[in-house]
């Protein structure tokens, strides 16, 4: 048992290290002594874990589509509206990328792949659609094209926030306040005072 417990700490410390090192430098730039040097581990301790640096980057991506997962699959299964599932699924998915640098570096390694890119705006389609077809978005709105704004406009958040001092989880606060505001119901925003978006529009 503690043989097997150190080779779980083994294993961690390499993968923290080389997400740690794939956020910092990217997996193009990030050479395998690096990864070792970080950990703290020898190269004889990191191939009895690991075939190669793409095998660590292929773990990393496996855990985040994971954590993904469970995070999709709670919040749809809340019972909440379709809009305000969007908007506190990409709050919870921000915080976690601020946070987390295994999920971070898992996800930035899998958006390399554009499938998985289109999934997830795929994902955010859906809820806005179902969104309109409840009657929670403007009759002027297209659900298509204010995800196509919305999700070019979080991809941005990562590089945006960078060097700033300004956060992702408070530029994505910034951008519903103004995206909701555009496109949300005045019912649904007075009904939904707690999420970040803008005052309801006085109605006419």
């Amino acid at each position: 048992m503690p043989q097997q417990r150190r080779a779980q700490v083994t294993r961690r410390a390499i993968v923290i290290a080389a997400a740690e090192e794939f956020d910092r430098a990217g997996y193009d730039a990030t050479p395998l002594s690096a990864i070792l040097r970080r950990s703290g581990v020898t190269k004889g301790a990191f191939y009895f874990h690991f075939p190669s640096k793409d095998a660590v980057a292929s773990a990393l991506i496996r855990f985040q589509a994971q954590v993904w997962s469970k995070i999709w699959q709670r919040w749809t299964g809340r019972g909440l509206d379709p809009l305000t599932t969007a908007v506190e699924l990409v709050d919870e998915v921000v915080r976690i990328l601020e946070r987390d640098v295994v999920v971070r570096a898992g996800a930035q390694l899998a958006m390399r792949d554009q499938e998985t890119a289109a999934r997830w705006e795929q994902l955010l389609a859906g809820l806005l659609r179902r969104s309109a077809e409840h009657g929670l978005l403007r009759p002027e709105i297209d659900p298509a094209a204010a995800t196509r704004v919305l999700y070019a406009t979080l991809v941005g958040v990562r590089v945006l926030s960078t060097g700033r001092g300004i956060g992702a989880a408070q530029q994505t606060g910034e951008i519903w306040r103004v995206v909701l505001g555009g496109i949300a119901t005045a019912d649904w925003l007075r009904d939904n005072p707690s999420v970040p978006a803008a005052a309801p529009r006085p109605t006419i």
